[in-house]
């Protein structure tokens, strides 16, 4: 009777670790999705940014029509993006576009000068370092949940209820890990 009473507790005992292990991982993932929304939000409101912008230079550089087309050519790129290596992809492209963008204003002292211009400038480099630091939030989140999936026992539950490793959103250009300078 006692053998059965010691079965009975360690199966209790084990779907307890298992209900935790279970808990643990949907707990980091719910993470992992929150931050990456933080991402979303702050390249929304980037996105949204950038046609203001491009309005602006192209009342003073519109003869710099390639420039303002690959800008916002870049922009729907990135909108478009699915997934974290699309979505780093088309955000290292954004940012080489919108560093041009900038340094069409040294050619243009009258937009460099414009009120309006240098605002958007500083919406853009305020959500470049919101961007940045949402950026850095999720790749914790996501080291958290791989660590978290990978490490015995929870890859084992991980297998069973299908939690898989994510991607880190990294940038692969050296020159794009920086935000677009902004100079006046």
């Amino acid at each position: 009777m006692i053998g059965v009473y010691i079965a009975i507790g360690v199966v209790v005992l084990l779907a307890i670790i298992l209900i935790a292990i279970y808990n643990g991982l949907v707990q980091k993932r719910i993470a992992c999705n929150e931050a990456w929304s933080q991402i979303d939000v702050q390249l929304k409101r980037r996105y949204d940014l950038i046609p203001n912008l491009v309005e602006t230079v192209k009342g003073y550089a519109s003869h710099e029509s390639e420039t303002l087309e690959n800008v916002i050519k870049a922009r729907n790129s990135a909108i478009a993006a699915d997934g974290v290596a699309e979505q780093a992809g088309a955000e290292n492209m954004l940012t080489g576009a919108l560093n041009k963008l900038f340094a069409l204003s040294e050619s243009y002292p009258n937009l460099k000068a414009n009120e309006n211009f240098a605002q958007l400038q500083e919406e853009l480099t305020s959500t470049e370092n919101k961007i940045a630091f949402s950026r850095q939030h999720y790749n914790s989140s996501v080291s958290i949940y791989n660590v978290g999936v990978q490490k015995f026992p929870a890859n084992m539950v991980a297998g069973m209820f299908n939690f898989i490793k994510r991607e880190f959103f990294e940038l692969d250009d050296a020159e794009q890990r920086e935000a677009p300078s902004v100079k006046f």
